[in-house]
């Protein structure tokens, strides 16, 4: 999560706690003029309705550690176990509330069952009058994860990008050394492109996965018609097909279009045809396909990409798409490839509404098909 969407994201929280609190204190005081002190008196009908109006697992506790009003979301955490507190460690933070006067914040973290992970609560405890404590409680496991995921980014970044900045100075250390042998340095200066052209694929990789990763809202959606998606995807990839002897075949289809990005699906097209060419041996087939689909009231426009080549394990097919997942490293690394490709491919299926599988046999062979929305001529899709 961008820093400043979190600074925005806290200091909305805080306001809604502050309002919160300043509502029920007044509502408590107004009631106090009209009517002697009553244990329960805070747990009113307005009071049950701000509680429960709020997105947050919120409930009020009164002064004999009893539960008094509680809204849905608390429910659902396990806050609340008909009129006791849920948890404990929260209970324990309302009679520390309760007796010092301050507000407290802890974590919760709450079991699910076995094989699913633990859900992280953060709570609030805000002492009101009477005894009665406020209890505000955010689920923070989605958070949690979104900040593994951008640890596990990093320490893969840096690992990817240690090998071809490695390669180079070593490579540049290389050429100092050989000065004085013209045909050593020019031995190295190819390597050391090959290199640099490695390190720049790479970065643009990750340039282009943390965009799409964004959710840019500046998707340009036009018709695009898929013939030209196609011709272009090939046309990236017959140099790398060229090198290693690969033969690149299409099969004519009736004309198909989508509503999308047509740079970002040619990317998708290409990496799925430049990721068969990496994974077949020379002298192999990698064949591009065009065909329509319809499933109950949808039209969708399949593109298969299909290869001749190692093929994937069925327990590896699953992890194919995650990032910097590579089936063959070595074959990956001669071939150039970054493990992003595929990322990349399921990132922009998603961004169009739809979706990429694939269909793999280890010595026979893989087929990607990616599945897009159709459009029709009437702008229907």
């Amino acid at each position: 999560m961008p820093p400043v969407f979190a600074g925005l994201i806290g200091a909305a929280t805080t306001l809604l706690l502050v309002v919160l609190v300043l509502t029920i204190r007044r509502t408590v005081a107004s009631r106090q003029q009209l009517t002697a002190p009553r244990a329960g008196s805070i747990a009113s009908t307005d009071m049950s309705r701000v509680v429960g109006a709020l997105r947050a697992g919120t409930m009020l506790v009164g002064s004999h550690d009893e539960v008094l009003t509680t809204n849905q979301t608390a429910l659902a955490m396990g806050l609340a176990r008909g009129t006791r507190v849920g948890f404990p460690e929260l209970l324990e933070l309302v009679r520390r509330a309760r007796i010092s006067g301050e507000i407290f914040r802890g974590h919760i973290e709450r079991e699910r069952e076995p094989g699913s992970e633990a859900v992280q609560l953060t709570g609030r405890v805000v002492p009101l009058e009477d005894g009665v404590v406020l209890v505000i409680t955010e689920d923070e496991s989605a958070t949690q994860r979104v900040e593994a995921v951008r640890r596990d980014f990093v320490a893969n970044v840096s690992h990817e990008l240690k090998t071809p900045v490695g390669a180079i100075g070593i490579l540049a250390e290389a050429v100092e050394a050989a000065s004085d042998d013209p045909e050593a340095v020019s031995r190295f200066a190819s390597r050391l492109q090959v290199e640099s052209a490695r390190l720049a694929e790479l970065v643009g990789q990750i340039i282009e996965l943390s965009r799409l990763q964004a959710a840019d809202p500046s998707l340009t959606l036009d018709v695009v018609d898929i013939e030209d998606v196609i011709d272009e995807a090939l046309g990236r990839s017959r140099e790398a097909a060229h090198k290693r002897s690969v033969v690149l075949t299409r099969t004519q289809a009736q004309p198909a279009q989508v509503l999308g990005d047509q740079w970002q699906l040619t990317d998708a097209v290409a990496n799925l045809v430049q990721n068969a060419i990496s994974y077949s041996g020379h002298q192999a087939r990698v064949s591009v396909s065009v065909s329509s689909v319809t499933t109950g009231d949808d039209e969708f426009v399949d593109i298969k990409v299909s290869d001749n080549g190692i093929g994937i394990a069925p327990d590896e097919q699953e992890r194919i798409f995650e990032r910097f997942y590579r089936v063959d490293y070595g074959r990956s690394r001669e071939s150039g490839g970054t493990g992003l490709g595929l990322a990349i491919v399921r990132h922009i299926a998603s961004s169009h509404g739809g979706t990429i599988s694939v269909w793999s046999r280890p010595r026979q062979g893989s087929t990607f098909t990616l599945r897009l929305p159709s459009h029709t001529k009437e702008g229907n899709s």
